[in-house]
């Protein structure tokens, strides 16, 4: 069976979804949480025996390791998904107020359509489930460094686990598929940090299995998007509207009729 992944959004984001047919990753210094990748969810306070040279100082050590982890976090970008569509709190915060829309993607399909060289170093993007966590103790900054950059890329405090994450990873993604977003374009500078461009992945229609409409989305704008994903997306994708339920504080789909 195909794994299913969402992606809310208020519904500029969805119609330049949709119309670009694109996937955008935003670089972990611009993610909306802080913490997000930060150096600090290691802990540099004991450098093992195997590390140390008669010449170099601790400290330099430790500073040259949370440099490598603050080096990792500026060159990853990366796309949060959901393993939900049906989320109160994520219709109301990414979708503004229900009036947005869940882009239902295929990953199977989603991972066939990345592009040769969509990644300078890795071709794929990873695709991780978030892990979420007190910091009660933080793992050596020392170990290997496989292991530290899975724990960098998805580790996120117990308050974000009603999102359910999954996580497109792309460390050093090429500047071919970088892009200014139509915000950046309205208020251009001379000089950009690299960190704030977003590069877009294309996808194939196949990709897009469902949409879900917001409680309270435009019924002009749902009837645009529908017309555009049965005609010019993907002719078999499901299409839904999501209905408040009458015997619980929950949300339930209820499908499109066919036009």
């Amino acid at each position: 069976m195909s794994r299913i992944l969402y992606k809310y959004l208020d519904i500029t984001g969805a119609k330049s979804m949709i119309g670009n047919q694109d996937l955008q990753f935003t670089n972990a210094y611009q993610l909306n949480d802080p913490f997000d990748c930060h150096p600090k969810l290691f802990d540099y306070s004991n450098v093992p025996e195997s590390r140390r040279e008669r010449w170099i100082p601790d400290e330099w050590l430790k500073e040259e390791e949370e440099n490598d982890a603050l080096n990792s976090r500026n060159e990853t970008w990366l796309c949060s998904l959901s393993k939900v569509n049906d989320s109160l709190l994520m219709w109301s915060h990414y979708c503004y107020n229900h009036k947005g829309v869940c882009i239902g993607l295929d990953i199977e399909k989603v991972m066939e359509s990345v592009p040769p060289m969509f990644g300078f170093i890795h071709l794929k993007p990873f695709v991780l489930d978030v892990h979420y966590q007190e910091i009660i103790k933080r793992p050596s900054a020392f170990g290997p460094s496989a292991g530290q950059r899975m724990y960098q890329w998805t580790t996120k405090a117990k308050e974000w686990q009603y999102e359910q994450e999954v996580r497109l990873i792309m460390p050093n993604p090429i500047q071919a598929y970088a892009a200014f977003t139509p915000e950046q374009v309205k208020h251009p500078k001379e000089v950009w940090d690299p960190r704030e461009i977003r590069h877009y992945m294309p996808l194939k229609g196949e990709c897009f299995e469902s949409i879900y409409f917001g409680i309270n989305i435009d019924p002009t704008e749902k009837d645009t998007i529908i017309k555009y994903a049965r005609k010019k997306l993907n002719p078999q994708i499901n299409l839904y509207q999501m209905r408040v339920d009458d015997n619980a504080f929950k949300l339930q789909p209820e499908r499109c009729p066919l036009k």
